[in-house]
């Protein structure tokens, strides 16, 4: 006797768990999880040129602990501190916007 295993998904699991897009609790898991992304991609990078979050954060002018925030997805970070991790370590950014 084989057992199947059903695939499901991944819009269906996230819809039933989550909620559909448009509620407020699908927004935010989005906007966490896009910051989530956001935190790698800034480490993968600071690994990458060799340097330690302390060299980084000195290289930015804030302290060991916020780069680990940032990288970490915490959300205290300002945009203006972002922007100068992002030039620190010579990362191009785009951003864009759509309508809801």
């Amino acid at each position: 006797m084989s057992s199947k295993l059903k695939t499901i998904p991944l819009e269906t699991l996230i819809n039933k768990h989550i909620g559909k897009r448009g509620t407020k609790k699908r927004e935010r898991f989005e906007a966490e999880l896009r910051l989530d992304v956001l935190g790698t991609a800034i480490k993968q990078a600071r690994l990458q040129k060799n340097l330690t979050q302390t060299q980084l954060g000195e290289l930015v002018g804030v302290k060991k602990a916020q780069i680990s925030k940032i990288e970490n997805s915490v959300k205290s970070a300002r945009l203006e501190t972002l922007l100068k991790v992002f030039e620190a370590l010579h990362i191009k950014i785009t951003f864009s916007t759509e309508p809801k």
